[in-house]
């Protein structure tokens, strides 16, 4: 096998994904643009969507990361409308755009129709939440679009298998259907369940940070292969196990959480890069497996589906928003006041991503010996009903969030909790601190001490200062004056070490743990600094 073809594919993607940071384009419709001029240079290699290598290889780890950074509390909090979009959502876009379709294009079965509207039904798990997090969307619609994300790849595959099952005439009822769905989704939280316990528990007892980081990159496959080993979902299980761990993270050793940080930021990166550039580049291949369908004829079926997608996607999400608060007092009791505003974001923020086309790729070419129908058509509006998605609400979401003048997220108002937070627990450590101090066992000369409580002061002050002025000379707080001067300090004891070690005073192995010791005061200063 060549690897240079997926060496060049992560190289490049990673690249674009890299210049995208500085400018105000997102990454993923960078990467999608780039795929798609690329798909066409000559001698770009042929890059086909293989779904046995997407859908159990590629999605469980991107799943992971995104459940690992979402918040537990505040996706219990919201369940009813992340409920009511990944999964309730989801079913009616299978429906709706399914019969639409059907009515649009003639001779697609209803059936056929049905596995292309299951297939477009989820948006993507990563380039909606990226959207949102970039441009500052307040706190609650956030939630909701990354918990809908999470969960809505496992409620389309089921509803694909139930819709695939009937087109290649297996009879399934609904009864039938709706029996799948339940065991794949009471089977995938229960794998998920059952796992999470004790996975949190090994790695607890793991005192080797590397181990634990082994374990760490196995958990996803693990978890969504042992689902899927039952018939359950995979895409569940993932999601649980990794909400789990998130919430107890801090029962992990410190050096596990940095290393394995930097192991998933990593990991996503190039995963997420590599996709989206994947997408662009399944132009080719969909436009030559048209077959008998002309290119004007399925250009304009592609723009119906589309535009069916979009306004299913805005007939659900405004009734979903104030029908249970108009119908229940406790709905609205419980949850904030909804503005006209959060639903119109929330229906335009319907990009599809790559399990799109993976699961349509996986659709079988025959059936019972017999082709199956419109296959390649329905290949072809996923990949651009995705692009269309990615493209057109990617580029103008921005514009419409400052149109209608979401108010962001209130940094002041956070800092402020911050800075509360941290004073609370300063306290209960120089408390602490002073116990300890008064034991003879844990006596220490008065400079040592007083270093101690001076690291307390200095962090308790930290926060305080943020909202404080700043240098009139370079606009810096007192803190980001300290923290840079740290740095410089570091980097000058960093070159005397290299020196050191040229010139045969010390050696190699000498330096690398000197120099690991600044490399770990310097990352607490680098993680202080981005924290503010």
């Amino acid at each position: 096998m060549d690897a240079l073809p997926l060496v060049a594919l992560v190289a490049v993607s990673a690249a674009i994904a890299g210049v995208a940071r500085r400018t105000p384009v997102p990454a993923p419709l960078l990467l999608v643009a780039a795929g798609l001029a690329a798909s066409y240079v000559p001698g770009v290699p042929d890059y086909t969507l293989d779904p046995h290598i997407v859908l159990p290889l590629v999605l469980p780890p991107l799943l992971h990361t995104a459940a690992l950074d979402s918040s537990y509390l505040d996706l219990r909090a919201n369940v009813r409308p992340v409920a009511l979009l990944s999964v309730g959502y989801v079913l009616f876009a299978t429906l709706a755009v399914g019969y639409l379709a059907h009515l649009m294009v003639p001779d697609l079965p209803l059936t056929a129709a049905l596995v292309l509207g299951a297939v477009v039904a989820p948006p993507d798990a990563v380039a909606a939440t990226a959207i949102a997090r970039r441009l500052g969307l307040p706190g609650r619609i956030t939630t909701i679009l990354q918990g809908e994300s999470l969960v809505n790849d496992a409620t389309a595959i089921t509803a694909y298998k139930v819709a695939l099952a009937a087109a290649v005439g297996e009879g399934i009822s609904w009864a039938g259907g709706i029996g799948e769905f339940a065991l794949a989704a009471v089977g995938g939280i229960g794998v998920g369940l059952v796992l999470m316990v004790p996975i949190h528990w090994l790695r607890r007892c793991l005192r080797e940070p590397l181990l634990q980081n082994t374990l760490s990159l196995l958990i996803p496959f693990v978890a969504y292969a042992a689902a899927e080993r039952v018939h359950a979902s995979g895409v569940l299980a993932v999601v649980v196990v990794a909400l789990y761990l998130g919430h107890r993270a801090w029962q992990v050793d410190f050096a596990t959480r940095l290393q394995e940080e930097a192991v998933w930021k990593m990991v996503a990166f190039v995963l997420e890069s590599a996709v989206f550039a994947l997408i662009g580049l399944q132009l080719p291949h969909v436009v030559r497996e048209l077959g008998t369908y002309g290119t004007g004829e399925a250009a304009l079926y592609a723009v119906g589906v589309f535009a069916a997608v979009v306004v299913v996607r805005f007939v659900w999400v405004f009734p979903a928003t104030y029908l249970p608060r108009a119908l229940s007092r406790r709905v609205r009791e419980r949850e904030p006041g909804v503005d006209w505003t959060a639903p119109v974001i929330v229906g335009w923020a319907g990009m599809r991503g790559v399990v799109s086309l993976a699961i349509a790729f996986s659709i079988p070419v025959t059936t019972a010996g017999e082709a199956f129908p419109a296959r390649n058509l329905v290949l072809f509006l996923t990949f651009t009903t995705v692009i269309g998605t990615l493209v057109v609400q990617g580029l103008s979401l921005p514009p419409l969030i400052r149109a209608l003048k979401v108010p962001g997220r209130d940094v002041q108002a956070e800092t402020l909790a911050e800075a509360q937070a941290q004073n609370e627990a300063s306290r209960a450590a120089e408390q602490r601190l002073e116990e300890l101090l008064g034991d003879e066992r844990n006596t220490l000369p008065g400079p040592l001490a007083g270093r101690l409580r001076a690291v307390l002061e200095r962090r308790r002050n930290a926060v305080w200062e943020r909202l404080g002025a700043a240098n009139p000379v370079t606009g810096e707080s007192a803190d980001d004056t300290y923290r840079r001067l740290a740095r410089e300090m570091i980097a000058a004891e960093r070159e005397v070490f290299v020196r050191l070690r040229d010139e045969r005073h010390i050696d190699d192995e000498m330096m690398r743990t000197l120099l690991r010791r600044l490399d770990l005061e310097e990352a607490a200063a680098y993680r202080e600094a981005a924290d503010g």
